[in-house]
């Protein structure tokens, strides 16, 4: 018998007039309805037609989580008074309840992603409604995409609904072609925030650590909510190991029951949950809680304010789940949890100038999480970039191009990024594409261990994989339970494509191949402590671990410590190279390897695994370009000081920067940059003969450099004019000018060989730095100006010197006399 007592209590029953007239004219529609108000119960209900109302049709209500899907229909159902698969049923992955009959189906977005795949037009269902749409899971946004197309392209007729409490209803419109937006009034009651910071700051989470002082204050304040208010308690923390120390400093709570709701939580605790309890509880739940179910009897809600959100570390190659600080959106459905049945209160642990900065919403996991099964979806679906599709937010081009490169690796694509036969074989099994290609390439004889990987075990089953199996094989926990379910599911569904296995494997190869074969591109080998993975990341296990002392490994699920350079390896396999080598087969390369380093040019064969080397040989016969690339590297990170500079040649490369930098062209620039650039101009053919270091060594570069002069032009015939290696000065005598500062040469030269010359010497238009010196050679004067010194700072140096050194001259008027390298004995002879 129908509840309609309970059924018009729903406030959402006054925006179906609207909600109506929405698909009736325009087919799409945007509802917006708090929570507790009944859109995820009452409009598939009116829609489907079971209450009386409207025609009958057959409606599909996508929900994000398996758990929320479950709840969904068998909340519909109770309010017929029917059992769960009559009227309406639920299909989760691995578990179906619809009865021939049934006009109402929640699924989860990944159940309709795989529909769709399978039959584009959907057949046979008149309106389907994305719930929950404000978390932008990728599958959510997959499947209102690829509706979208099929609205647009094939069934006209098909009705969408995208609906939520809290979500961007502007830009669901849009996507939806300009749908009407609905908007459901609230009946809940008001929530009261309490806000609860910490006394003393706490770390902020990084990767999925969590600050253990933060869940302290956490298991205090629901200690603090348990005595000041009524009713029970639900508090919101970011995964299932913050559930679990939670509640063990809960232990002790009196006469109030702890329930632990997670996905991983046993069906019957998640019942329970759902259902009234005969004492006071505590509920701790991850996001899980945070829409489409409703929790009786819960007053309070304290909230963590973490989430756990999705991540790629391109650096690392690992994809995993993170902590964040959750969206403002998130803590508003998670106050509204305390509000559904009666006046309710929220302890937010974070300060209220806080609020303001968090985020808005949840970041969509299109634009943050590994896209490779989205990539092989869309390529499914006809369109491998992803260009037509309607989509709130593209996605990101690095992660595509990351994404299809793994799909190819596992032929799931072909050269232009469409789908294979065997890709398609790899969307229908409902699995990551890099598990099913383990599926698949063992023919579903590693089903156990693809089960193992697609729902990361709990983590005291170790991080050994082998034992992991053995401990899910005789467990009797949920995830073992689960993990059972999933076996069979996997079994069925490779049985549609494989052939019988070729091979036997013992368990433990078998084990260890699913995981190579999954992830070939973090097979490992020990190296100097760690493991060096062929993506090139290194990875530490940790102490007392059966995968301590293995020489190959295959990691599964790998985690960044704070703090590490190396990535921490949470699940692997131990292998032998054999296994890594075959499932690795694509990373596997061979080349002649000829670089600089350690100070000469090093040649030698290698076989590789990706970044990890296999075998290393000395190369003889290596190509000249190959050497010659790598004597240019050591003349790049040595510099050409390792050619043969004799005198002469660093003066003439001092000459040659003179003259660049006072006339230009076509005077050669002769910087280390420069002659990076040209070094084909000047060093050839030497460079080509040389093999090593000590070939560069004799290579005379004075010779080399005299290439680069405007010969051409005819003005490599002026460098002796221009830019001369000595002078004549008045004495007679030829003096080498230093060049060392381009800006202004210098002619260091005795005082009384210049006697005489009224103007310094000047080249290429510059006068020359003239550094006077003693009879002894010691710098007595500098001057640019001879005129002027002669005129005014001759007489200082005259009677600072002349009694130091009598037997040379110091005559009075030292314009007018005579220039002479001799001492005045030598003069009167």
């Amino acid at each position: 018998m129908i509840r309609y007592d309970a059924l018009d209590a729903l406030p959402v029953r006054t925006a179906l007039p609207a909600l109506r007239e929405a698909l009736d004219g325009h087919g799409t529609a945007v509802l917006v309805a708090p929570p507790g108000t009944g859109k995820t119960t009452l409009v598939p209900l009116v829609l489907a037609g079971l209450l009386g109302e409207g025609p009958a049709r057959r409606v599909v209500v996508a929900e994000p989580r398996r758990i929320a899907a479950r709840a969904a229909a068998r909340r519909m159902a109770w309010l017929l008074g029917e059992q769960v698969g009559e009227s309406v049923g639920y299909t989760v992955r691995g578990e179906r309840v619809v009865g021939r009959h049934a006009r109402v189906e929640v699924v989860t977005t990944g159940v309709l992603l795989q529909r769709l795949q399978r039959d584009q037009e959907l057949s046979g269902v008149d309106v389907v409604v994305l719930d929950e749409c404000h978390e932008r899971h990728l599958d959510a946004d997959t499947v209102a995409a690829f509706l979208w197309d099929v609205r647009e392209a094939l069934r006209p007729e098909l009705r969408l609904v995208a609906a939520s409490a809290t979500t961007d209803a502007e830009g669901w419109a849009r996507l939806l072609g300009g749908a009407p937006v609905v908007a459901a009034e609230g009946a809940a009651y008001p929530v009261e925030v309490v806000w609860a910071p910490p006394a003393r700051p706490v770390r902020p989470p990084h990767g999925m650590r969590v600050d253990p002082a933060l869940l302290a204050h956490v298991a205090s304040v629901v200690r603090r909510a348990l005595a000041e208010r009524a009713g029970d308690v639900l508090c919101f923390l970011p995964g299932v190991g913050e559930i679990a120390r939670v509640a063990g400093q809960l232990g002790d709570v009196g006469d109030v029951d702890v329930l632990q709701v997670h996905g991983r939580a046993p069906a019957d605790v998640q019942d329970a949950v759902l259902s009234p309890g005969a004492r006071r509880r505590v509920v701790l739940a991850t996001s899980v809680a945070e829409s489409s179910l409703t929790v009786p009897g819960v007053r309070v809600v304290v909230d963590s304010g973490l989430a756990r959100e999705p991540r790629v570390d391109h650096a690392r190659g690992l994809s995993a789940l993170t902590t964040v600080r959750a969206s403002q959106a998130a803590g508003r459905q998670r106050a509204g949890r305390a509000g559904r049945e009666a006046p309710g209160v929220v302890y937010r642990c974070w300060a209220e100038a806080e609020d303001a900065r968090l985020p808005r919403f949840p970041a969509p996991e299109i634009q943050v999480a590994d896209l490779t099964a989205f990539a092989l979806q869309v390529a499914c679906w006809g369109d491998p970039e992803a260009s037509g599709l309607a989509l709130l937010d593209p996605p990101p081009g690095g992660a595509m191009a990351a994404a299809r490169a793994a799909l190819a690796g596992v032929g799931a694509v072909d050269s232009v990024g469409r789908a294979t036969q065997r890709g398609v074989r790899l969307a229908r099994l409902g699995l990551h594409p890099r598990l099913g290609r383990a599926l698949l390439d063992t023919s579903g004889a590693g089903a156990e261990v693809v089960a193992l990987l697609s729902d990361e075990p709990p983590r005291e089953y170790g991080d050994d994989l082998g034992a992991a199996l053995r401990a899910a094989r005789r467990g009797g926990d949920a995830y073992a339970t689960r993990w059972r379910a999933e076996v069979r599911r996997l079994r069925a569904a490779v049985g549609e494509f494989s052939q019988p296995p070729t091979h036997e494997f013992s368990e433990d190869r078998l084990v260890g191949l699913v995981a190579a074969l999954a992830f070939p591109e973090r097979v490992a080998k020990a190296d100097g402590g760690s493991y060096l993975m062929a993506s090139g990341t290194r990875a530490e296990v940790g102490e007392g671990t059966g995968l301590r002392g293995a020489q190959w490994i295959a990691v599964a699920v790998a985690d960044r410590p704070v703090g590490k350079g190396h990535a921490r390896v949470r699940l692997a396999a131990v292998v032998d190279e054999d296994t890594a080598r075959s499932a690795a087969a694509s990373l596997y390369s061979e080349s002649q390897e000829v670089h600089w380093a350690d100070g000469d040019v090093v040649a030698r064969r290698v076989e590789r695994l990706g970044a990890i080397e296999l075998a290393v040989r000395p190369l003889k016969d290596a190509g000249p370009a190959l050497v010659r690339a790598a004597l240019l590297d050591g003349l790049r990170r040595e510099g050409f000081a390792l050619l043969r500079w004799t005198p002469d040649a660093a003066v003439l490369r001092q000459r040659l920067a003179f003259l660049r930098l006072r006339l230009g062209e076509p005077w050669p620039d002769v910087s280390d940059e420069a002659l990076h650039a040209r070094v084909e101009e000047w060093l050839e053919p030497e460079l080509s003969r040389a093999r090593r270091r000590s070939d560069l060594a004799r290579i005379d570069a004075g010779e080399a450099l005299a290439r680069l002069l405007p010969w051409a032009s005819g003005e490599a015939a002026r460098l002796d004019e221009l830019a001369p290696e000595r002078i004549t000065v008045p004495s007679g005598s030829r003096i080498r000018i230093d060049y060392t500062d381009p800006g202004r040469p210098v002619l260091a030269v005795k005082l009384q060989e210049m006697f005489g010359l009224q103007e310094s010497p000047t080249l290429a238009g510059v006068p020359v730095l003239v550094h006077l010196l003693s009879p002894a050679g010691r710098p007595a004067a500098v001057t640019a100006d001879l005129a002027s010194f002669w005129r005014d700072g001759y007489k200082g140096v005259r009677a600072e010197l002349r009694g130091r050194y009598p037997k040379h001259p110091w005559p009075e008027d030292p314009a007018t006399a005579e220039p002479t390298r001799h001492t005045n004995a030598r003069l009167r002879r």
